[in-house]
């Protein structure tokens, strides 16, 4: 068998590239096996954000607790959620915390998390356990397999939307089940089966997780021709490489990061105040669980799908461009549902929530893509867990000030305030700039 030779090459973009190893050589087998890994374990991690929905009624009956109560524990969760993705990737880059043991402690925090939902009989004990616990569990599993699908598939951003859309699949099949027979009596059983369901798919992806060497390019096709076939490669049109690359830091430091920092952080908000309230809101106009069931799994449904859809389209068109298209429709979104809601009109309802889901939602598809293309590839997990961390913004936005609005002045202002947020995102999006390029040189998107 012939020596593998390792080579590092650069493009003219100054991107390096280690090549002469297949991935086979450093799996055994494809790269689409480190997908499906991603996959599945993303799909299992996803239940407690799409699914606290379903349970915020049941949680309330159950205990006396408030809405406000609750639903606080889900904005905590995704503040603690969103708050790990730059520890994990600071530990990682530093080979202190591997991908397989990331997601197997996030597999064991994750199922901590579902049972306390369960079991437990005070606040304080979702909040330790639920929102701190499971929030940090499920940002471990998120963040460690955005990383692996990136570094597998440099070649195909794409691909992060096919991992990222998983983490929103994941919760349908929980929803619909739940919605039908989750009551008072049978949350702690159906609960302790999602746990164990939960971690086993966690344990069982994550063990096998590998990372490839850094800057790790296949075997196919060539990278320095990569960087400059239009015909093959549109991305390198529409979405042009940074410039240099930055470190955190200096990411922090960019003026031009805190646009796509709030543009991220109203969608986010959006997308977690449909998520916290929605299945409330349709119960409240007389809906009833079932059809609050299928309103969050269409949510879910929607969001997973338009990742996958929406991040291929920003390849061809422009990330940028599709931020803003999707942000504009999510706003939108938030008119339709809570008016056909309030008129009690199943398909207008349904409609909504997907539109929502489809535009808000894709957001964090995108930012890996952006992150990327705007601040290079040498430190690109722990840039993206700098703007990950709007997520935890958006949770301030979308559910503490959504709690006081809709508490003040009812389920009409707040859905009201989510769309303007979202056409402001929109808005805002067109002041994204890559950092260090000329604002006349960008491209249309």
């Amino acid at each position: 068998m012939p020596e593998t030779v390792v080579r590092e090459l650069l493009d003219v973009y100054g991107r390096r590239y280690r090549v002469g190893e297949s991935d086979r050589a450093l799996l055994g087998r494809s790269r689409t096996w480190i997908g499906w890994l991603a996959g599945a374990a993303m799909f299992a991690a996803g239940v407690q954000q799409y699914g606290f929905g379903v349970l915020a009624p049941v949680l309330s009956r159950a205990h006396g607790w408030t809405f406000t109560e609750i639903v606080l524990a889900f904005g905590l969760w995704a503040v603690c959620q969103a708050s790990v993705a730059f520890p994990v990737a600071w530990l990682r880059d530093r080979q202190v915390l591997g991908p397989a043991a990331a997601v197997v402690l996030g597999g064991v925090l994750c199922a901590i998390g579902l049972v306390t939902l369960g079991h437990a009989d005070s606040m304080g004990a979702v909040f330790l356990g639920y929102s701190v616990a499971g929030g940090a569990g499920t940002g471990l599993v998120y963040a460690t397999c955005v990383g692996a699908v990136l570094r597998w598939f440099p070649d195909r951003t794409a691909r992060a939307g096919l991992a990222s859309g998983a983490f929103a699949f994941g919760s349908v099949p929980f929803v619909l089940i739940a919605g039908y027979l989750l009551t008072v009596d049978t949350r702690a059983v159906l609960l302790d089966v999602t746990a164990a369901l939960v971690l086993v798919v966690l344990v069982a992806a994550g063990l096998p997780l590998r990372y490839p060497p850094e800057h790790w390019w296949p075997e196919r096709p060539d990278p320095r021709a990569w960087a400059l076939d239009r015909t093959r490669n549109r991305n390198v049109v529409v979405n042009r490489p940074a410039v240099r690359h930055f470190r955190p830091g200096e990411v922090l430091r960019c003026r031009k990061t805190l646009p796509l920092y709030v543009t991220v952080a109203f969608a986010a908000a959006v997308l977690l105040f449909d998520v916290g309230y929605l299945a409330t809101f349709v119960a409240a106009r007389g809906g009833g669980p079932v059809l609050a069931a299928y309103a969050l799994a269409v949510l879910a449904l929607a969001t997973g799908g338009g990742r996958i859809v929406l991040g291929r389209l920003a390849d061809r068109l422009g990330r940028r461009r599709i931020l803003r298209l999707a942000l504009a429709t999510g706003g939108v979104a938030q008119f339709v549902l809570f008016s056909a809601g309030e008129h009690r009109v199943a398909w207008g309802l349904l409609a909504g929530v997907a539109l929502a889901g489809l535009g808000n939602g894709c957001c964090y598809t995108l930012l890996a893509g952006l992150v990327r293309e705007y601040f290079g590839e040498d430190s690109v997990m722990q840039n993206f867990g700098v703007l990950y961390t709007a997520k935890a913004a958006g949770a301030v936005l979308g559910i503490g000030l959504a709690t006081f609005v809709a508490t003040a002045h009812g389920y009409a202002a707040a859905f009201a305030a989510a769309g303007v947020v979202s056409m402001a995102g929109a808005a805002l999006g067109g002041r994204v700039a890559q950092p260090g390029r000329p604002e006349s040189l960008l491209p249309a998107a």
